[in-house]
């Protein structure tokens, strides 16, 4: 899996908030093998510089990190929070959430275009939050994103796929780019079905972070995206609305 030139070592990436101990959410970035964590500013505290232990304990588990824009509403919130995570993280990457709707936490699509364009002008990598909306996904491409991060369903919702149709359509239209399901994946079998999909990758936070055990739980979507890309790539056979033997009917003994 390719991102910006760069290659990771799994297509399962890893949201680090919510985690009961800092102890825990090592053990489960380890377990999950994880290919990228994703981290916020805002744990950053200016404060006593409240967020180094965290910075810290981030940098020591070796894993790419993708800062993200998570709480912004305007785009000039969030151009100005991703310059600031550039200089705290040291990575011109930014994962790029300007939310337009407070119940549902859905992307604002026209703020994130706008900001989406401007960072690319400033240099950024940038992976858009967005909606499965193909219009949108054209829109910021050509803002400069070589990456594309629909949701699933909302944030934190764990309700898995809400829309496979525009999901399946939006891999078709753009078979070439990068997709990552971002946000709503509650179980492995869900991130499965995102690899069976197509999608090159998928980021998980609530779903390890609030399990009863995250660490199990981190392995356990560990495995199920293996489980779906070697799915995917063994050719599934095709569905079909009626039945059909598994055993042949010629030469079958036949009774008087």
């Amino acid at each position: 899996m390719t991102f910006y030139g760069t290659e990771l070592s799994s297509r399962l990436m890893l949201g680090t908030a919510q985690y009961p101990s800092p102890d825990i959410l090592a053990g489960a970035v380890r377990a999950a093998q994880a290919g990228v964590v994703t981290v916020s500013l805002r744990r950053e505290s200016a404060g006593e510089r409240a967020g180094q232990a965290f910075w810290s304990l981030i940098s020591d588990l070796g894993v790419p990190v993708l800062p993200n824009t998570a709480g912004c509403h305007t785009p000039r919130e969030a151009v100005t929070t991703a310059q600031m995570a550039r200089e705290v993280f040291n990575t011109d990457w930014i994962k790029l959430e300007v939310i337009g709707e407070q119940d549902t936490l859905q992307p604002d699509v026209f703020g994130l275009v706008e900001a989406a364009r401007i960072l690319t002008e400033d240099g950024f990598k940038v992976f858009p939050y967005t909606t499965e909306d193909l219009v949108v996904a054209e829109r910021l491409l050509r803002a400069g994103c070589e990456v594309l991060m629909p949701w699933g369903a909302p944030i934190g919702s764990g309700k898995g796929l809400n829309n496979v149709f525009g999901l399946r359509a939006m891999r078709a239209h753009f078979p070439d780019v990068p997709l990552v399901v971002d946000a709503g994946i509650g179980r492995p079998s869900h991130a499965t079905q995102a690899m069976e999909l197509g999608y090159d990758a998928v980021l998980i936070n609530t779903a390890v972070a609030q399990a009863g055990d995250p660490v199990g739980m981190a392995r356990a979507f560990r495995l199920a995206v293996e489980s779906g890309l070697a799915a995917r790539e063994a050719d599934p056979m095709d569905e079909r609305d009626m039945a059909a033997p598994s055993t042949p009917v010629l030469g079958l003994a036949r009774f008087a």
